[in-house]
């Protein structure tokens, strides 16, 4: 194992950007794990969901976004993401005894979910703008495109959707997630978008890390090491996000996942 001070360094850095940003936790720890820690795609992406989850109730905790969390659309996310994790971890568990096929199937689904998680940050503001708007020419509100009945069905289905990419390569929980629920309810604040997404992405990830480690695809040493830096950087990073240029930071990183992203697929 590497030195453990390289892996609390690893862990304040990915806490500190998902204080500040809401995002980075399995774009950034995984790929961290694979190519500058020399960990198997399956072990890593284990030992990250278990990271993540742990730092984002810790995240969630110092944002107090308790009281601006839409339970309901968690309940139908989770109605969705949830068993669609235990599919992928049912995959997971049949070609168990092919390390080397399951670690294939980890990184292309990583290298390009960090791409379209790349391009889903570098596009949300104009997103956010488009979705927004009040009405379109013909007097129609965005939020009127959908009956009920159709929304719920979305949202159960992106809750899918969310569950197969997180479990598979712990990327997607946080911008994927958010710009989702921004496209089916636009007329969600900002915060209780990403309140919802934070707690929904907490039992998603749980289920999935618990899920991989009981296929041996984590390790807890390293796991409490990277704690160890993430959870006083995440508690810090989120009092100082107010002050920071969060759309220069959430750009910086979008470029950084997608050269990562791209350096995956190639295979160097």
């Amino acid at each position: 194992m590497s030195d453990p001070s390289l892996y609390v360094a690893a862990g304040a850095l990915v806490g500190s950007l998902v204080g500040l940003t809401g995002v980075g936790g399995g774009s950034l720890m995984t790929p961290l794990l694979i190519l500058f820690f020399g960990q198997s795609p399956s072990v890593a992406v284990g030992t990250d969901l278990l990271f993540a989850a742990i730092t984002k109730i810790a995240a969630t905790g110092s944002f107090g976004v308790s009281r601006r969390i839409v339970w309901p659309l968690v309940g139908r996310l989770a109605l969705g993401s949830l068993p669609g994790a235990a599919v992928v971890l049912a995959l997971l568990a049949f070609t168990h005894h092919s390390d080397l096929r399951a670690d294939r199937l980890v990184m292309v689904a990583l290298g390009g979910m960090l791409l379209v998680t790349a391009t889903a940050m570098l596009l949300e503001r104009v997103l956010r703008a488009r979705v927004r708007r009040p009405e379109d020419a013909a007097g129609i509100s965005d939020q009127d495109r959908f009956t009920d009945a159709t929304r719920q069905r979305l949202t159960i289905g992106i809750g899918v959707l969310l569950g197969v990419a997180v479990t598979l390569t712990s990327v997607g929980a946080g911008a994927l997630g958010t710009i989702a629920l921004l496209y089916l309810f636009p007329r969600l604040s900002t915060d209780r978008l990403v309140g919802t997404d934070i707690a929904h992405a907490v039992p998603l990830t749980l289920l999935a890390g618990l899920g991989h480690a009981s296929l041996g695809h984590m390790d807890a040493a390293v796991l409490g090491y990277l704690l160890m830096g993430s959870i006083p950087a995440v508690l810090l990073a989120s009092r100082l996000a107010l002050r920071l240029p969060h759309r220069v930071l959430r750009i910086l990183l979008a470029i950084m996942l997608a050269i990562v992203g791209t350096k995956i697929l190639l295979g160097r």
